[in-house]
């Protein structure tokens, strides 16, 4: 597995670097191929949050943990991604294409230009590539990364450009193109 590590508002020290890559690194056994972890350790309001991101065949695994103990903030997080990776494994193995846990696809994070308007001003903006999937895996990766939307070619429909996203009454919403040009 191999490690990034962040910290911000804060230093760590070595002792707590060995102790995260020890604990990420029993996260290993879920995969077949070398997942990528990246972990931030940052300190609010007198408290530790450990915020560990494991990116592996495509998929993130994202846990982020605020305690008073940083130690205790890295346990909590591997605990939660573990959580995660048991539940959604099962789900993706039992409900979606065969061979969905072992393909690699590599998006590609490009910053833009920055493009300022006076009535819109775009604070972030983001490349990727965007892979073919259901909409059960695309809700599945929407959950994993803690968004409210998450966009996808849709297999269902000829792989047209789709957007799946949580709706307040609870459930899920799925928007598709519906190919006809205006």
């Amino acid at each position: 597995m191999k490690f990034t590590f962040t910290e911000k508002k804060m230093d760590s020290s070595e002792d707590l670097r060995a102790y995260s890559v020890r604990k990420i690194t029993k996260l290993e056994r879920f995969f077949k191929s070398e997942a990528d972890a990246y972990v931030t350790f940052s300190l609010e309001r007198g408290r530790f949050r450990a915020e560990i991101t494991i990116h592996n065949n495509g998929l993130y695994y994202r846990a982020s943990e605020l305690t008073n103990d940083m130690y205790a903030s890295v346990d909590s997080g591997v605990a939660a991604i573990e959580r995660q990776i048991r539940r959604n494994k099962t789900r993706l193995e039992k409900r979606l294409r065969e061979g969905a846990l072992e393909r690699e696809v590599v998006p590609a994070y490009v910053p833009a230009d920055e493009d300022e308007t006076e009535e819109f001003k775009i604070v972030r903006s983001k490349r990727f590539s965007i892979k073919p999937m259901s909409p059960e895996e695309a809700i599945l990766q929407m959950n994993l990364l803690g968004h409210e939307f998450f966009v996808f070619k849709n297999m269902d429909s000829d792989e047209a450009i789709s957007v799946v996203y949580k709706r307040k009454q609870g459930g899920y919403g799925l928007i598709s193109d519906d190919g006809l040009d205006d």
